[in-house]
């Protein structure tokens, strides 16, 4: 009967093992994840700020931008067997409201252009739900009284009606 709710983790339980087998894995990156970090870093993409290699939960996500819960995660060859696993990381992320893009690494050696268009339209996308009203303002909004019709400069009244 009792529905299960996940609870709210602080910056995704972070812990001192997690960190520095991040930090590990910053350092020993791929020429693939050196490569997209070099166009992510430093907000290049919209404003957009990433952090590499975040530890979320037991998970570690290559790329993550947490102002807009954004992961960007690079597959090589070894997630063709693992795509179970990562359809659990995935659910697992989407219920803490972390989108999630994936590509092949070969996607970022052959087509960068490509998947850099994809993460600015999810950025941009993400900016504009985030900045968009609450369901309570569009309802509130909906049914206010429209603003009425200002006059034009100079007022309303017959023109040259002062006296000079």
């Amino acid at each position: 009967m009792g529905v299960t709710v996940p609870r709210a983790v602080t910056r995704f339980n972070r812990t001192a093992t997690k960190t520095a087998h991040a930090r590990k894995l910053r350092v020993d990156a791929t020429d693939v994840e050196r490569r997209l970090w070099q166009k992510l870093r430093g907000a290049q993409i919209d404003g957009a700020s990433f952090r590499r290699q975040h530890p979320a939960g037991r998970y570690i996500l290559d790329f993550y931008c947490p102002s807009l819960q954004l992961a960007v995660e690079l597959d090589g060859g070894q997630h063709a067997q693992s795509v179970q696993q990562d359809r659990v990381r995935d659910e697992w992320l989407a219920q803490r409201g972390v989108t999630v893009l994936r590509f092949w690494n070969s996607d970022v050696t052959q087509n960068i252009a490509g998947v850099l268009e994809v993460i600015a339209l999810n950025v941009s996308e993400l900016k504009l739900r985030s900045s968009a009203p609450t369901q309570r303002w569009t309802s509130t909004l909906r049914n206010a009284t429209p603003t009425p019709t200002l006059p034009l400069a100079g007022g309303g009244g017959a023109p040259n009606s002062r006296q000079r």
